[in-house]
């Protein structure tokens, strides 16, 4: 009777008071004490108000429930489909949400609702990952900022593949602590292929050898990020950058002459398939056939493999000398070995052009630590 005679009501009062009494409902329904009876007309008088044509009336209502877990979870699913500012009440707020509710959403809403889920006080793993898959740029700074959200390494990496080519993501992701090394190597091809699309930089040095230096760099980029990974964490960038065509003889010489020796050691493994012991026993104490027969099992041809087998046998000899001139000995005495060879292949010819610019860059940042140290000394 009290919901026919409310119903009745509703039918002619005006869109306020509507408004008013739909508050007060959904305050009583959780906070007064009801009988089952009374319970369930309530339920049904605010289901009605679901259909009200006044956005005030469910917005009063949202309002009014939207906090509690003893609302009726029918309401919340609803509201929080209505338009945003009805629904971003019920999206951000509500306890009754499931994670299997918020991906649904995720899914079928659009960015607004997307957001509203990044904002929420507590986001798990399962919730970051639907956003990270179908988010937009905005939803995703949102997801990123909010410290309350729980997400995966796997849903770092997705994130970094699908937008980091947007400056304020990257920037978000590379703050990281937990950011997985293999997406760090995706923001730096992210930042790569940026220098090299810019219509500016392509006029001023040209396509072809903005390209190469783009390569180069971003070689160096991960190479010098290798040194900052856990071990455990090798095997993970090893297998990404394989898989993403990054494991070239140039970018393994770079690594070696770096003396990035455990990740090498690792992409060798991976390469070939052999065990760890086996492939550090032959780099450390191999004869010559041995080391360029495991080379050659990596993929590498029969010229390259000399150039690392010769690179592999200094690096030995040098690493019982100093360790600070140990790139600068392993770079010079290696270009002494092979720059006067005649008739000497292209592929080696690119590798040796490499290791020249590592020779020079360590000759620079040795007389830039010897001139520092000079004026030590003079003051």
């Amino acid at each position: 009777m009290i919901v026919e005679a409310f119903l009745r009501w509703v039918e002619t009062a005006k869109a306020g008071d509507r408004a008013r009494a739909a508050s007060a409902l959904g305050r009583a329904y959780l906070q007064s004490e009801m009988l089952p009876e009374e319970r369930r007309a309530a339920e049904m008088a605010m289901t009605f108000l679901l259909d009200d044509p006044s956005p005030r009336v469910r917005l009063a209502l949202v309002e009014a429930i939207a906090w509690s877990d003893e609302a009726p979870r029918a309401l919340i699913l609803a509201l929080a489909e209505d338009q945003p500012e009805i629904a971003c009440h019920a999206v951000t707020c509500s306890p009754l949400l499931s994670d299997a509710d918020l991906v649904d959403l995720a899914a079928r809403g659009g960015s607004v609702t997307r957001i509203l889920i990044a904002a929420r006080a507590s986001i798990s793993r399962a919730v970051s990952a639907a956003l990270a898959e179908v988010g937009d740029e905005e939803d995703i700074l949102c997801l990123l900022e909010n410290e309350g959200a729980a997400i995966a390494p796997i849903s770092l990496k997705r994130i970094a593949a699908r937008l980091g080519d947007c400056c304020d993501i990257r920037n978000l992701l590379l703050d990281r602590a937990d950011l997985p090394v293999d997406a760090r190597q995706l923001l730096t091809q992210h930042v790569s292929n940026a220098l090299v699309a810019l219509p500016l930089a392509q006029a001023a040095i040209g396509l072809n050898r903005l390209e190469r230096i783009s390569r180069e760099a971003t070689q160096a980029a991960v190479v010098s990020l290798v040194g900052e990974i856990q071990p455990r964490q090798i095997a993970d960038l090893v297998e990404h950058l394989r898989l993403n065509g990054h494991l070239t003889p140039s970018f393994l010489m770079h690594a070696l002459c770096s003396g990035k020796v455990d990740f090498f050691a690792g992409a060798i493994v991976n390469l070939t398939g052999c065990t760890e012991k086996r492939v550090r026993s032959i780099l450390a104490t191999g004869r010559m056939h041995a080391v360029r027969a495991l080379y050659e099992a990596a993929g590498l041809t029969r010229e390259i493999s000399t150039v690392f087998v010769e690179a592999t046998l200094l690096w030995r000899e040098a690493s019982k000398k100093t360790a600070g001139t140990m790139l600068a000995n392993v770079c010079g005495r290696l270009l002494e070995r092979f720059r006067h060879h005649d008739g000497i292949h292209g592929a080696v010819s690119e590798l040796l052009d490499l290791v020249e610019k590592l020779h020079i860059a360590e000759q620079r940042q040795s007389a830039r630590s010897y001139a520092s140290l000079t004026a030590l000394a003079a003051a």
